[in-house]
């Protein structure tokens, strides 16, 4: 039960932030982006994807950590469980207006990925791949 709560948590908290990139999607030309490295670009879409699941996340279960592919880490007064995203896993085709990009998201505890979620083509479907191990 505990684990599909967890799966429940981390679909809602990706639904949320890949309505936000559908709309940024259909505005791509009005985005603004960076450069994070060699062909590695980030743009404003996924700063704002990832603190929206952060948000959610956080709302949902207070104290866990959280690293973001953005924003780095952030500590959370629980250590053993630490929330793993990427918001925005895609980014170039997303640049270049495909919809073909997913949020990604894992829950770590005590090392070990105990759930994962990855929500495709960034509109946050309901046949979302997610899975739990004990």
């Amino acid at each position: 039960m505990l684990h599909s709560a967890l799966i429940n948590v981390m679909v809602k908290a990706a639904r949320h932030a890949g309505r936000s990139l559908k709309r940024d999607l259909g505005e791509i030309e009005h985005l603004q982006v960076s450069l994070k490295g060699p062909a590695n670009f980030v743009s404003l879409a996924d700063k704002r994807a990832e603190e929206m699941l952060y948000q959610d996340l956080a709302k949902s279960r207070p104290g866990y950590g959280f690293i973001g592919e953005e924003g780095g880490t952030r500590e959370g007064a629980d250590k053993s469980h630490t929330w793993i995203v990427d918001p925005l896993d895609g980014t170039t085709n997303f640049l270049h207006g495909i919809p073909q990009f997913a949020i990604s998201i894992g829950l770590q505890r005590e090392g070990v990925i105990i759930a994962r979620s990855s929500t495709t083509s960034g509109c946050a479907s309901p046949d979302a791949a997610s899975s739990t191990n004990a």
